[in-house]
C-alpha cells in the first residue's frame, strides 16, 4: 500500500500480474463498503446462481480474521469443489485486520502469495468469485488491500453496501477509489433492509444518475435458507444475480 499508483500504473500491475496466468475465467471480486455489509450473503447466492446456470464455480474468502464461518458457507455454496483450505488459505484467529493479525505470530503476507492461489484457478473455472475482507481499502497483508488485488487479478468488481442513509456517500467513495476501468465497469448491489422507503428510493436515483441504471442492483433481505440451498432463488432475484456478471 503506502504511496498511491497513478491510474497508469494500477494499470501496468494488473497486466503484469495476468500475464502468464492463461486467463479463462472471469474473476468477480465481492467488496464493500464496510465489514458485515453482506458481502458473503451475496457470494454465496451468487454461486449458487452461476451453477444453477450450468457453469462451474469456485467461491473465495482468501484472507480473513476471525471465525471461519464465510469460508465454509461458500465452500457450500459452490459444492464443496474446493478444499477449505484452498476457499481460505489464510485464516487468523484475533478478529482484528487480516494484516495486524497476521504480524501477531510473524507473518509477513503479500500481495504475490494470494495471486499465486487464486490465478491458476481461472484456468478450472468460469467464474472465480472472490470476497475481501472488510472495505475495499483494508489492510489484507504487507503490501495490499482489496483493490490491489482486483487490479492484479483484472477482476469485475461488485461493491455492496446496505441500502440506508449515507449509501450514496460510502459508494461513490469505493468507485473513486477504484479509479479507471476498474470504477467503469464496477456493478453495485443495495442490500434491502426491509421495506422500500423515501431513503431506499432515494439512493437508487442518485446512484444511477452517477453511475448508470444498469450498474445499481437491489437485493432484497435474504432468508439463510437461500444461503444454504434450502431455498429456491426467486425469479427476479436469479435475473439480477445474472446482470452482476453479465449473464
Amino acid at each position: 500500500m503506502g504511496r498511491t499508483p497513478g491510474i497508469f500504473a494500477w494499470l501496468r500491475i494488473g497486466a503484469a500480474d495476468c500475464m502468464g496466468g492463461g486467463m479463462k475465467g472471469r474473476v468477480v471480486f465481492v467488496t464493500g463498503t464496510d465489514t458485515g455489509v453482506g458481502k458473503t450473503v451475496l457470494t454465496c447466492v451468487l454461486a449458487r446462481r452461476l451453477r444453477q446456470r450450468g457453469l462451474a464455480v469456485a467461491a473465495l474468502k482468501p484472507v480473513c480474521s476471525g471465525g471461519r464461518t464465510d469460508a465454509r458457507l461458500l465452500r457450500a455454496a459452490t459444492g464443496a469443489e474446493l478444499g477449505l483450505d484452498d476457499v481460505n488459505p489464510w485464516h487468523f484467529r484475533p478478529a482484528v485486520a487480516p494484516l495486524l493479525a497476521a504480524r501477531q505470530i510473524g507473518l509477513r503476507l503479500r500481495r504475490t502469495d494470494v495471486l499465486a492461489r487464486i490465478v491458476p484457478l481461472r484456468q478450472r473455472f468460469d467464474y472465480v468469485l472472490v470476497e475481501g475482507a472488510g472495505g475495499l481499502l483494508s489492510p489484507l497483508g504487507e503490501d495490499f488491500d482489496s483493490r490491489d488485488l482486483i487490479v492484479g487479478l483484472d477482476a469485475w468488481p461488485v461493491v455492496v453496501c446496505p441500502d440506508r442513509l449515507g449509501a450514496i456517500n460510502q459508494v461513490l467513495l469505493v468507485i473513486e477509489a477504484l479509479s479507471g476501468r476498474f470504477a467503469a465497469r464496477a456493478q453495485v448491489v443495495l442490500m434491502s433492509r426491509g421495506r422500500a422507503s423515501v431513503v431506499s428510493r432515494g439512493n437508487r436515483q442518485i446512484l444511477a444518475e452517477r453511475l448508470g441504471a444498469a450498474r445499481v442492483h437491489m437485493v432484497p433481505r435474504l432468508a439463510r435458507g437461500l444461503i444454504t440451498g434450502r431455498r429456491r432463488l426467486a425469479p427476479d432475484l436469479g435475473r439480477t444475480l445474472d446482470r452482476l456478471v453479465g449473464l
